[in-house]
């Protein structure tokens, strides 16, 4: 049944499991005119490079001037602790600086003719940007601060668990910014598929779920629109013979656990060898039950809730079963008895490596640690998966982890830390973790097409 104009839709706070806001729920038949919208701004936009960059300061600005209120709003939606949240909103200001002063410029090709050729490189047009409720802002300002400054407008749709930080943020820049430049869209489905593909729309970012991702390429293909996916992970980590447990411990355990173990390339494995397995496991244990879970707007919590209730399912669902497949909970392994959609810090031993809570993305607290005899059957199980986002190597002997490292499948690796990305460097995936770059310089050429230019050297 078709919703009416000015229909809303509830936002819950998943520390409480209660609703404390609402958003506007648009319906597809209004992309019409945003995306027409978007489409004339994106005439002047892209014009003047200097100008652009001069906005997205002033946005980054804006950003940063917010970042009390836009943090306190995004850990009430979210779950995650309100240091988290002012973390993400920095980046967010500084993803916006970063592209700013990037500047593709004009590349001559020089082939040995007498012609002059080179590349100039021009914008795309009005892109699709389509984000999940893990890391709204962040990843908000992942797609619009690369595609604005390579002179795109862009209709960016949150997730309906999430709407709210992100529609604060887009009227914190509108000052910065253009009407049109870069418009908030907020709604259930149909609507997110609708903006896939829209005929208008040009480039189709999203990051999400592998089917999800998967429909949204099919949508776009519709007007062979450019796309970029972003479709998660099941990274695993690798720990060597001479790694140092103790050492390692209070870091391999917040790569897996950050965010409640939302995150795409947080850790979701643990390879041990067979000697040191159950160290490991009680090493991890250990830091599972003595970390403060609860509500992120409190002060001394260091773990949040799960998102959503889907979620809190998911969670839920792929623990029990592991339990009963014959896996052991050390710690954990239910939900947490009190409003809210808490679950207990899991560390899970004796897992069956066909479980499904080893085999695909759990996204949530619960980490499986597996044993291994030979360092090449731990290569084999860490690659043994459909997704390829990330990977780690964790031990003394720095040459010897980078050797195993490079073994892994994936598009970033690490070694003796996982998860942490920069500004300036590309992130993309293999396998099913997703098409395309983001990040650094390649995150800017992806919103941008090539434009070749020839012309007879003079007499």
């Amino acid at each position: 049944m078709p919703r009416a104009p000015g229909a809303r839709f509830a936002v819950i706070d998943p520390a409480t499991g209660e609703a404390f806001d609402d958003a506007p729920d648009q319906q597809p038949d209004e992309l019409d005119a945003l995306v027409g919208r978007a489409h004339d701004a994106w005439r002047s936009w892209r014009t003047d490079r200097v100008a652009r960059a001069r906005a997205l300061r002033a946005a980054a600005d804006a950003v940063e001037e917010a970042r009390t209120d836009l943090a306190a709003l995004l850990t009430r939606e979210q779950g995650k602790p309100l240091a988290e949240s002012a973390a993400e909103i920095t980046r967010a200001a500084a993803r916006l600086r970063y592209f700013a002063e990037l500047d593709p410029g004009t590349q001559p090709i020089a082939d040995g003719r007498p012609v002059r050729s080179e590349i100039r490189w021009r914008s795309l047009g009005p892109v699709a940007a389509i984000v999940p409720w893990n890391f709204p802002v962040q990843l908000a300002s992942a797609k619009f601060a690369p595609a604005l400054a390579a002179g795109n407008t862009m209709l960016l749709k949150p997730s309906p668990f999430t709407p709210l930080a992100t529609r604060l943020l887009g009227s914190v820049i509108a000052a910065a910014l253009p009407e049109g430049v870069l418009t908030i869209v907020t709604g259930r489905e149909p609507l997110g598929a609708r903006l896939a593909s829209h005929p208008g729309i040009r480039h189709v970012t999203f990051t999400g779920s592998v089917p999800t991702g998967r429909a949204v390429a099919e949508g776009a293909a519709a007007s062979l629109a450019r796309v970029t996916l972003e479709l998660g992970g099941n990274d695993a980590a690798v720990l060597l013979d001479d790694v140092d447990v103790e050492q390692i411990a209070d870091r391999l355990f917040w790569t897996a656990f950050r965010n409640c173990g939302q995150v795409c390339m947080a850790v979701k494995r643990v390879y041990a060898p067979a000697r040191l397995h159950s160290d490991v496991v009680e090493a991890l244990a250990q830091h599972a039950k003595t970390v403060v879970v609860g509500a992120g707007l409190d002060p001394g919590t260091q773990l949040g809730p799960v998102n959503n209730a889907p979620q809190l399912a998911k969670v839920e669902r792929y623990t029990t079963r592991a339990l009963a497949e014959g896996a052991r909970a050390v710690t954990g392994g239910h939900r947490l008895d009190r409003p809210g959609y808490f679950y207990a810090p899991t560390i899970l031993a004796d897992v069956p490596p066909e479980s499904r809570v080893v085999t695909e993305e759990q996204f949530g607290p619960v980490l499986p640690v597996l044993p291994y005899e030979s360092i090449d059957e731990a290569v084999d199980a860490a690659n043994d998966t459909g997704f390829g986002l990330g990977g780690s190597v964790w031990g003394t002997d720095l040459d010897r982890a980078e050797a195993v490292a490079d073994r892994l499948e994936c598009g970033t690796a690490w070694i003796n830390h996982h998860a942490e990305l920069s500004l300036a460097q590309p992130f993309a995936g293999t396998k099913e973790s997703g098409v395309g770059v983001a990040g650094g310089p390649w995150g800017l050429y992806g919103n941008l097409r090539p434009f070749v230019v020839h012309r007879p050297e003079e007499a």
